[in-house]
Formats: structure tokens, C-alpha cells, sequence
């Protein structure tokens, strides 16, 4: 379900003015990405109105950077549709003017311009970006001590992490604490690469709103008993939707996934890597996550997952991430036994399959039933070891925030030196990046949160120190969170001094007392007390 905030979109599809005089061979500043500086090879419209390069938009998402235009904004990046309206005037200019067709820009290109334009602004990016910071929004601040059901989760997550298409308005909560949708697409989807490759699937005349010959052709080439037939098709609708949005929707029916559910089984690795690709693109309609799951894809995809080749395995952990980020779906996706392979995924020679197994795990723990499936597989044990992992770090502390807010996940992890592991972390310098040091510091505080045992084993771990220093010199978020474990621990000991004062004004002398430390906290007894 989605929340009654409406985010309103501003699109506006500027034109040169018509008293303005242009050189004909100097190309309009409205063919200009703001970012790159060059001339748009596939220009979208942003949330807030303005047309940008799409590479750019995905670097800016990355990194967690919006940068200062010209009229003082920030651009909103939160969704994107494609701009056809002036892709088609930059081209027909092209041709008029005799200028070479624009070029896809190289990522790292863009990247590099991009970090460049952060350190003039003073703006300091993450290493994973602007999203796992987001992400941990959707970790509460006040967890509640016991979940009966997955009813209980703390809030209604009105958004979901979903990626639209054109034909859909995006809905945002209007409370500062609720996931915003910028980690909406895995690792293995990628853009149109080449000029010729649009051209040739423009000329394609499928219709989005009703059945085709050439539908049916697809649909036949898909069931064919022929190899050669069904990579054909694969091939073709895989790079179809991955540039055509609106035949998202149209391709995803009951007839198209019941011809594409066999073949991600197939023993051809080129079938099954480019049947699992093209669901991947499918499922990127909001609407096709839920129908996706419905027509029994989980089953299949968990078996690529465990013995896959690795490029059907990249693809793979890509959809279950997708899918997973509908809330109705991650239910079904941990009980039909996703759980354990995604596990075994993180472990994948592929930065790919890692970074995507590990948000599908992120979304699917945001289920109280999942969280309590994963520390029963001992999870726990395996995902504090990963934490010391420079490239894996800041997704695993984010699925360790969702297992501390149930009971097992907290208990398991406090017997795991959790404490002590996540405090090493912060204090050796292993934290490369600010959304790592505050995803280190959420976990410590979903831990604090109704354990009697964390006060003792913090103050042997050497906590006060480390979140000091991080209160000094820490990001915003990740001193608000220090400021109130330091508060909670020192609440504590002004306590237990409290106690002490007590009692020596009820004894009239100096009596001593025996302190006990039990399970990491202290007790104070009476003179005649009995201690066991």
C-alpha cells in the first residue's frame, strides 16, 4: 500500500526562446546536461522538473550528491522518466546542423566530474552512497522490546523502495523518517549502451496496450522446443524492456512469464542468464513485483542462486532484490526459502551478487517472521565476520540492524560480541565511510534498546570513548544515536551512585556492600542480603 502523500511531479520541457538568436552550429543550452557538461545521449526528466543526462543521474543517486544549478536548486533525483520530447529535437538538430550523434558517456567519466563538483561544493560523499544511509532510516529509533507478528513492525512503511515507470506517480510519505526510494534497481540492470541499439529496438512495433503478431511470435519462439529459438527471444525482449519502459507492463502477463518460467531452469547458460536478465527488467514495473512472485519465479531463482552459473547467479540475487522490495512479497520470499541461498551469496566472487543478496536480505528482515528465520540459520556468527569486509560492510550492518530489533536477533548477537566487534570496528579506524560509521553506531543502538546486558558488556567493550569521539566528529546522524546510548549509559551509573548515597544515610555508618556483576550489569545488595 502506499501513503496519501502525493509527490507531486514538475515537468517542464524547456525551449530555446524565440527572439533569441542562436548559432545554429552552437547546440541550444537546453541540449546541455547540467552535469556533465555535454550534449545529452538519453536525457530523463527528474522529480522536480529538470532534464539531465541519465548517466549522470545514476552517478549523482550512487555517490548521494545533488548538485547546485545555476538557479541556486538541487535537483530532486528521486525518479526519472525519459525525456523523448527533446531527445528528438538534439537529434533532429544533429542532423540540420551537421553534428556528430552524442555518445553514451562513460560512468567514470561522469563519476569523476561529479566528485569533482563535491569537493568544490564542500559536499563529502560515502563510498556506497547516499542509499544505505537512507536505508537505515527505516530502522527504528525506538524499536518496541518484543514482536509477536509482522503486524508489530515499528510504523507503517507507507514507501516502498520502487522504481517507476513513466506511467506511474511516485508516493512519499511525508515523515522525515521513511525510506526514500534511491536504491530501486540491482546491480545487474543497466541502461541502453549504444546509439545503434536504440535505433534498432525504436524500429520495433510492439504495442504496449493490446496483443501483437509479433507478441505472438515471441511468445512462440519462447515455448519453442528449438534452443536457438528461445535464446532468440530472450535476447530481443531482454533488451526491449530494458529501454522500453511501458512494454514492462504490457509483456508481464499471465501468458509471456508462464513461457519465461521454464527457461530460467534451462541447462543453456545463455537461455537462463538472459530469461533471468529479462525478468530483472520485468520486475522494475511496480506492478509486475507481485504477479512475478504469484506465478512461482521464487523456487527457480533460489535454485540459480544455489548452483547457477555465476552470471545467472548475478541476475538472480538482482531479481530477489527487486521483488523484495515490495512489501507484500517479502514475506513469501523468506518462507519459500530464499533466506539460506542469499546467505551463501554474499559470499559470491561477484561485487554484484553480494551488493544485491545483501539488500534483498536487508528488505526481506524488515519482516519480523524473516528476521527470526535468519538468526535460526545462525546468520548472526557469519554476518559480524563479514563486517570487518571493507566492501561488504555497510549492507551487512544494515541487515544486523534489522536482526537486533527481535529478541533472537539481539540475544544471538549480544552472545556473538557483538558489542565488542562493532565497537573494534569504530575504534581501529576499519570504518572507510561515514554511512559504514553510522550504520555501526544504529546497530549499537537497536542492541541498547531493552537489554540490561549491553550497559555491562559497552562499558567492557570501551564504548564511552568511541562514541564520544563520535558525538565530536561524527556525521549528524550518527551522533544523534551516539548522544543517546552515552545518555542511556550514563543514566546507569548515576543510578547505581544514587543507590550507594541511599544507603549509607539508612545505615548511619560506613557499611560496605559486595557488588555483583550478573550477565554484564551491577547489583547492589544489603549487608544481610544472600547473593546465589
Amino acid at each position: 500500500m502506499v501513503g496519501n502523500g502525493k509527490h507531486k511531479w514538475k515537468i517542464s520541457f524547456h525551449r530555446p526562446s524565440s527572439n533569441s538568436k542562436m548559432d545554429p552550429k552552437q547546440p541550444s543550452k537546453d541540449f546541455i546536461c547540467p552535469v556533465s557538461g555535454s550534449l545529452m545521449y538519453d536525457p530523463v526528466v527528474v522529480s522536480s522538473g529538470q532534464t539531465f543526462e541519465r548517466v549522470s543521474v545514476q552517478v549523482c543517486r550512487d555517490i548521494g550528491y545533488s548538485p547546485m544549478l545555476e538557479d541556486g536548486s538541487r535537483p530532486d533525483f528521486t525518479t526519472v522518466i525519459q525525456n523523448l520530447a527533446i531527445r528528438s529535437t538534439i537529434l533532429n538538430w544533429c542532423r540540420s546542423s551537421g553534428t556528430e550523434l552524442p555518445r553514451p558517456p562513460d560512468y567514470r567519466s561522469v563519476e569523476r566530474i561529479v566528485r569533482a563538483a563535491m569537493a568544490e561544493d564542500g559536499h563529502s560523499g560515502s563510498e556506497f552512497g547516499v542509499s544505505d544511509r537512507e536505508l537505515l532510516k527505516g530502522v527504528a529509533d525506538k524499536p518496541p522490546v518484543i514482536f509477536s507478528h509482522a503486524a508489530t513492525e515499528l510504523g507503517h512503511r507507507v514507501n516502498h523502495f520502487y522504481s517507476t515507470s513513466s506511467e506511474e506517480p511516485v508516493t512519499i510519505a511525508a515523515s522525515p523518517a521513511t525510506p526514500l526510494p534511491l536504491t530501486t534497481r540491482p546491480a545487474c540492470f543497466s541502461s541502453p549502451c549504444s546509439s545503434s541499439e536504440i535505433v534498432e529496438n525504436e524500429s520495433q512495433t510492439l504495442n504496449p496496450d493490446s496483443s501483437t503478431p509479433e507478441e505472438e511470435q515471441y511468445l512462440a519462439k519462447l515455448m519453442s522446443p528449438q534452443v536457438f529459438e528461445q535464446e532468440e527471444a530472450v535476447v530481443s525482449l531482454r533488451k526491449l524492456t530494458r529501454i522500453r519502459e511501458d512494454l514492462r507492463v504490457s509483456l508481464c502477463n499471465a501468458r509471456i512469464l508462464s513461457a519465461i518460467r521454464p527457461l530460467i531452469s534451462s541447462k543453456y547458460a545463455t537461455v537462463q542468464t538472459n530469461a533471468i536478465a529479462l525478468l530483472v527488467n520485468l520486475s522494475l514495473a511496480k506492478r509486475n513485483k507481485v504477479q512475478i512472485v504469484r506465478s512461482g519465479f521464487v523456487p527457480h531463482l533460489i535454485d540459480v542462486l544455489r548452483g547457477g552459473v555465476s552470471e545467472s547467479q548475478e541476475h538472480a540475487a538482482g531479481a530477489l532484490f527487486s521483488l523484495a522490495l515490495e512489501e507484500e512479497n517479502q514475506m513469501a520470499i523468506g518462507v519459500m526459502g530464499a533466506l539460506a541461498p542469499l546467505m551463501y551469496a554474499l559470499r559470491s566472487e561477484n561485487e554484484r551478487t553480494r551488493q544485491d543478496s545483501a539488500l534483498a536480505l536487508y528488505h526481506t528482515t524488515l519482516i519480523q517472521s524473516n528476521r527470526v528465520k535468519l538468526v535460526k540459520l545462525g546468520a548472526v556468527p557469519t554476518l559480524l565476520a563479514m563486517t570487518r569486509a571493507a566492501n561488504s560492510a555497510s549492507r551487512v550492518l544494515l541487515i544486523l540492524c534489522n536482526l537486533a530489533l527481535c529478541t533472537e536477533g539481539k540475544s544471538a548477537m549480544l552472545d556473538g560480541n557483538a558489542v565488542e566487534c562493532l565497537v573494534g570496528l569504530l575504534r581501529k579506524g576499519e570504518v572507510e565511510s561515514e554511512a559504514t560509521r553510522e550504520n555501526c553506531v544504529a546497530a549499537l543502538w537497536a542492541l541498547s534498546q531493552g537489554s540490561m546486558r549491553f550497559k555491562g558488556l559497552a562499558k567492557e567493550a570501551g564504548a564511552g570513548e568511541v562514541l564520544r569521539e563520535i558525538v565530536e566528529r561524527g556525521g549528524e546522524r550518527a551522533r544523534e544515536k551516539a548522544k543517546r546510548i552515552l545518555q542511556m549509559l550514563r543514566g546507569r551509573e548515576d543510578e547505581e551512585e544514587a543507590e550507594d548515597f541511599d544507603g549509607i544515610l539508612d545505615s548511619g555508618v560506613g557499611v560496605s556492600r559486595s557488588r555483583h556483576r550478573v550477565a554484564g550489569t551491577r547489583s547492589l545488595y544489603g549487608p544481610n542480603s544472600t547473593t546465589f
